[in-house]
């Protein structure tokens, strides 16, 4: 409730923005800055306007857009709703609330206990459109001075992602790196009503499973744990998947426990189980060094149990090489 206070409290001082963007409204976010420049766009005269001009931001999560709009007229007066933009933003926030409690006394994700039980297998992320590529972010060594690109779209007949780009590690020509050279594909945090952090839940299976096209490199396939930590944001899980190349396709299952702990690209001493149950993103990497162009084809991802598979983790923990967790 105080935020819903602190949002209508807000609308006098909305009233005397020139033109809204996520930038000047944070707390509302990018949804709200489309909706506001629409209305922008709809009350002025299509003979006294000129074409939209759009600009779009980073790839790193970040992304915003804005939309200027030039006014020859300066008499005519503009009748924008941000009373109504700001109801409407609060409506919608709470109707995600609301499926969310009724989903949480159903089952998880709306769906009864007793099949979710059950399920031996999970698709977690596939592509066939464009708002499944929303989901993800890419990246590369140019956020730190490199040359390496990297770029994400629809596959054929949209039923796959295809990530492509070219690696280079050419060390960036600023003094202080060293190194350089490397593509990442990450995918963003899921979120909840009102922009809150959420989680997967793979506690019930023991098995990662991705249907994918590569041309022979080696990725790191890297899962986080959901952390509030800052000291904890560079920690992941790792483990490496290795693409055949060629037209096939091949079926890739790694089991969680073979994936290691590491700390800023580091592979760390002291080793501990992933943790499944608070899991907020997964993530490949492309660093093995070989400039030139390169490619990843993905189908799906998911996630199974494998009965086989008995193992609860691959790697020692005895007071010698791990004593830090038998304090």
């Amino acid at each position: 409730m105080a935020l819903v206070h602190k949002l209508l409290n807000g609308t006098y001082i909305l009233r005397k923005c020139p033109k809204p963007s996520a930038a000047m409204c944070p707390f509302l976010g990018i949804r709200f800055a489309d909706y506001c420049s629409s209305s922008l766009q709809k009350t002025t005269a299509p003979s006294k306007t000129s074409p939209q001009r759009k600009t779009g931001g980073g790839l790193q999560g970040h992304h915003q857009k804005e939309v200027a709009l030039d006014i020859t007229s300066p008499e005519e007066e503009l009748e924008v709703s941000f009373d109504k933009a700001i109801r409407d933003e609060i409506k919608d926030h709470f109707r995600h609330l609301k499926d969310e409690i009724v989903n949480h006394w159903i089952g998880p994700e709306g769906r009864p206990l007793h099949e979710v039980l059950l399920e031996q297998a999970k698709v977690v992320w596939q592509f066939r459109g464009k708002e499944d590529l929303d989901k993800w972010i890419v990246t590369s060594d140019k956020t730190i001075g490199g040359r390496s690109e990297v770029f994400l779209k629809m596959g054929k007949n949209n039923q796959s992602a295809l990530l492509y780009g070219t690696l280079s590690s050419e060390a960036p020509q600023d003094g202080e790196s060293s190194q350089s050279g490397y593509c990442a594909l990450i995918s963003r945090i899921p979120r909840g009503s009102f922009a809150r952090k959420r989680s997967y839940d793979w506690s019930q299976f023991n098995s990662l499973y991705l249907r994918v096209r590569g041309d022979g490199r080696p990725w790191m396939v890297n899962i986080r744990e959901d952390t509030y930590l800052i000291q904890k944001k560079n920690q992941m899980y790792c483990y490496f998947m290795f693409t055949r190349g060629g037209p096939y396709w091949q079926e890739v299952k790694i089991p969680f426990s073979k994936f290691f702990f590491s700390n800023q690209g580091r592979i760390r001493d002291v080793q501990g189980k992933l943790l499944l149950d608070k899991i907020s993103s997964i993530g490949f990497t492309l660093a093995d060094k070989v400039d030139g162009p390169f490619f990843l084809e993905i189908d799906f991802i998911g996630v199974f149990t494998d009965p086989a598979h008995i193992e609860e983790f691959a790697y020692e923990n005895s007071p010698e090489l791990s004593p830090g967790l038998f304090k």
